[in-house]
């Protein structure tokens, strides 16, 4: 619902129940991110003449690492006080608790192992066109998170800003806080970012200057998380006080490597090629994404 000040939030995080089983926005968002992103990521590695299989090799590294990476993210990066006293815990995903900063690191491990022992190309030939796809599934997450009216933002005068009525059972409308929707800006930030990547990578050479679209993906997408943070409420306690917060810390590597791999694509020749065959790659503008 929408008002002249604020708009009320309170969606229910739950898409459908068929008998026992329980479907969430947040699960289906995910899922449906994965889907698209390995789709668009076939059709990348088709135009370049790779192996049919190596999308669904490449789908099933991603999901382990991002399930397992993101998970023990959350455990360790921020509530590691809580689960030293519960691991059994550690191991129920469906209870909620991901951390993008943990995933990551996950990809990096998988991109490894499939460079080394399935693809045996370049680290950075897989990386620039993964970073890609992924900044898609990001924005997607994102707006799960806005489902689950979680990781939203302090409080604000703005007219967009979002009464998450969710976290307030039984307080009057009136009593909830105006919040930032910062699922919403990071969300936005990486679809952009997914746009200014496809049309680099479709559209100009730039996509065989190696580690150009990772150092691109990782320097935008972290220093937006970095900026947002600032007006993003604190996701555990022992952040309370801290000049820059557990999210800001973790991005600042991410950002650095970022702005390094730019430095040093931007000072190496266009790849001669970036197929895994000698076979020329269909010019850009006649690649249609069906």
């Amino acid at each position: 619902m929408f008002d002249l000040l604020y708009i009320v939030w309170n969606p229910d995080p739950v898409a459908f129940s068929i008998g026992p089983v329980t479907l969430r926005w947040y699960g289906l968002l995910y899922a449906a991110g994965f889907l698209v992103a390995i789709w668009l990521l076939a059709k990348m590695f088709k135009s370049e003449g790779c192996p049919d299989d190596w999308a669904d090799k490449v789908f099933i590294y991603m999901v382990v690492a991002v399930i397992v990476g993101s998970r023990l993210g959350h455990v360790f990066f921020y509530d590691w006080a809580y689960y030293r006293e519960h691991p059994l815990e550690i191991f129920m995903v469906w209870h909620g608790g991901l951390a993008s900063h943990g995933g990551t690191i996950a990809i990096l491990i998988a991109v490894w192992l499939l460079t080394k022992y399935v693809m045996h190309k370049p680290y950075l030939w897989l990386g620039d066109r993964l970073f890609v796809v992924c900044s898609f599934v990001a924005g997607v997450i994102r707006l799960g998170n806005l489902m689950n009216s979680e990781i939203y933002g302090c409080e604000t005068a703005m007219p967009w800003g979002f009464k998450f009525l969710r976290d307030y059972p039984g307080v009057p409308e009136a009593l909830v806080p105006v919040c930032h929707p910062t699922q919403i800006y990071e969300s936005l930030s990486y679809f952009v970012l997914f746009g200014v990547m496809m049309w680099i990578y479709w559209k100009t050479p730039y996509r065989n200057k190696e580690g150009f679209l990772t150092g691109l993906g990782f320097t935008w997408l972290f220093t937006a998380r970095f900026l947002i943070e600032f007006i993003k409420n604190d996701q555990s306690e022992f952040e309370a006080g801290m000049l820059l917060n557990m999210g800001q810390l973790l991005s600042i590597p991410f950002i650095i490597l970022g702005v390094v791999l730019l430095i040093r694509a931007h000072k190496r020749p266009l790849s001669p090629g970036s197929a895994a065959t000698d076979t020329p790659r269909p010019k850009p503008d006649k690649v249609k994404l069906q």
